[in-house]
């Protein structure tokens, strides 16, 4: 299948400047809206589609500006026989090293094949489709690909409005499934009724290969169309052409009917069953129309899952469900700094994998925290919980995603990939053990920031020994929820040396003071060993509750330093 090397867009719409290489396989485009995910797609669809009326205007110039030409350049690689032939493209085949990407005007020992397709539109607005080579325009000479060569790879479009691919259309996805043809005129001279009868046996006949995949593929997907499918006409049509004809369910019904997901659904499993040239597919909005279950089957259709995809798609996507079944290599960031789009692959970041599966919303998110572990995500989102209900606004509103690092040596490679893709990015952590200092300067040097406790403190050392009596007695009672009284008193005992017990801290507790050393203790005892265990507060759900319940309704009795912390932290998440 012909697969697209490199993408050149100039001057197009939204996209000023832009050059991408993308891969094989599936290429899921995620980012801010009015990113420009949409014009790439339709970069690809207007300059290799086979169709001729697209009406260009000014707004389709980047900013209006007219005199700068739009231009949208496609080299594809991976070619045909017939489109490497000396006779048929010679003088415009040109060469691409595979590992520099770079593109040479000649093929070559090392090099792979490839043609570069260009249309260039002036302020006149006519659009004007070539193959690009130096040696051809020096030779004075121009030309574009034959028809037939443009119809074999124009790719497919799945969008909201596909339904005509379910009818026997000029460029409709079933006129390729096979070399059948779909004559109605015959049919529709007979009555009206009459006709669809005779038309509906004669059809069977005719495009049998066709509607066998068809009934196959519907069942494999879930979607009843009965024993067979069949092809019959349009009672309301008119038109003598094969368009007239359309796929229905084995009452009669036709499948254009399907809902806006289902449609989406099934043409994209007769595309993995078409064996044309043209293997390229594009959908935006791929969650569109779509339950989380369809969504993942969706992209088993687009051959997310194989190893090596018979399809090479461009999507884009909002969906955390989406992009969780994806992985690293599939997807890629699409940013405009400087006034030029780049598009950023995530597959560069490998050990981000796992973050993908846990937490898909972050890359989808405006900004991201990397937390060292469950007990901050859980102080933030409580805290934010809290606010929130009181009518202020919401870090998610913001588009604020917290990511769990699972411990002090994981935070700094989170962030940094985070912080290469785009993404604003900060890190929260304690202080008892430190991430690498090199590291933390070249992020802090590279716009990111760094939230932290005290000097050699960790998060439940903080709120002993900063918060009011009253929340720290509630953080106690909340302790002895799960633990027995015992356990409590031991885990007190080992962390001051047997200075402090349980005793002592209730009867602090019951005088409203609490000793610099008892708060030290509670703290250190909370905290559990260097691993989190014997922890008493680690999961997210038990420190949302104390960030909701405890810290916030409690900050303002709270040690000034540590309300300086939570109030900077809380402040970043909503982006002031």
């Amino acid at each position: 299948m012909a697969t697209i090397r490199t993408i050149e867009i100039e001057n197009f719409r939204g996209i000023k400047s832009l050059k991408w290489h993308p891969k094989p396989g599936v290429n899921c485009l995620i980012g801010p809206g009015d990113s420009g995910k949409s014009t790439i797609l339709d970069a690809i669809d207007l300059c290799l589609g086979a169709r001729r009326t697209f009406q260009f205007t000014d707004a389709d110039f980047h900013g209006l500006a007219i005199a700068e030409p739009i231009s949208i350049t496609l080299t594809l690689g991976n070619l045909a026989p017939e489109l490497k032939s000396i006779d048929g493209y010679g003088l415009y085949l040109r060469g691409l090293n595979v590992t520099t990407l770079e593109l040479e005007d000649e093929p070559g020992a090392g090099l792979e094949t490839v043609l570069s397709l260009n249309v260039r539109v002036e302020s006149d607005l006519e659009p004007v489709w070539s193959i690009l080579s130096d040696r051809a325009a020096a030779a004075g000479q121009t030309r574009n690909l034959s028809w037939s060569d443009r119809v074999a790879l124009s790719p497919l479009r799945i969008g909201a409005l596909s339904d005509h691919n379910l009818s026997w259309r000029r460029g409709s996805i079933l006129n390729r499934l096979s070399d059948e043809t779909a004559d109605a005129s015959t049919a529709l001279l007979a009555a009206a009724r009459e006709a669809r009868k005779a038309f509906g046996v004669d059809a069977d006949k005719k495009l049998g290969t066709a509607l066998g995949i068809v009934t196959a593929v519907a069942s494999d997907l879930g979607i009843h169309v009965g024993a067979k499918a069949k092809a019959e006409l349009e009672a309301h049509s008119v038109s003598m052409t094969a368009g007239t004809i359309s796929l229905h369910d084995e009452s009669g019904v036709p499948l254009r009917r399907l809902g806006v997901g289902s449609t989406r659904l099934m043409i994209s499993g007769l595309q993995q069953k078409n064996a044309t040239e043209s293997s390229i597919l594009l959908v935006d909005e791929l969650e569109h129309g779509l339950e989380p279950h369809r969504i993942i089957r969706f992209l088993d259709n687009l051959g997310a899952k194989q190893k090596e995809s018979p399809l090479q798609v461009f999507l884009t996507s909002h969906s955390p469900i989406a992009v969780r079944e994806l992985t690293v290599e599939q997807l890629s960031i699409v940013r405009k700094a400087g006034g030029v789009h780049e598009v950023l692959w995530v597959g560069q970041h490998a050990d981000l994998q796992g973050t993908l599966r846990v937490y898909p919303e972050a890359f989808l998110a405006r900004a991201v925290l990397v937390c060292e572990g469950a007990s901050e995500v859980g102080l933030l989102r409580g805290i934010d919980q809290h606010r929130s209900a009181a009518g202020k606004p919401s870090m998610h509103s913001h588009g604020t995603c917290l990511v769990d690092a699972g411990g002090y040596t994981k935070i700094m490679p989170r962030a940094q990939a985070f912080q290469q893709m785009g993404f604003k990015v900060a890190t929260f952590r304690d202080d008892d053990y430190r991430p690498d200092a090199a590291e933390e300067a070249a992020f802090e040097a590279a716009g990111g920031e760094i939230f932290k406790w005290r000097k050699n403190k960790k998060l439940e050392v903080e709120l002993f020994e900063s918060l009011p009596v009253p929340a720290v007695k509630t953080l106690v009672e909340k302790s002895l929820e799960d633990r027995s009284e015992q356990e409590i008193d031991s885990q007190v005992r080992s962390h001051s040396k047997n200075a402090v017990t349980l005793a002592r801290v209730e009867e602090e507790l019951r005088k409203g003071e609490l000793s610099e050393e008892t708060r030290n203790a509670l703290g250190c005892a909370a905290g559990g060993n260097k691993e989190g265990k014997k922890a008493w507060f680690k999961t997210v759900g038990e420190m949302e509750q104390i960030g909701r319940d405890v810290i916030w309704p409690n900050l303002n009795e709270s040690d000034k330093e540590f309300k300086d912390s939570v109030i900077a932290l809380r402040r970043w998440c909503i982006g002031a």
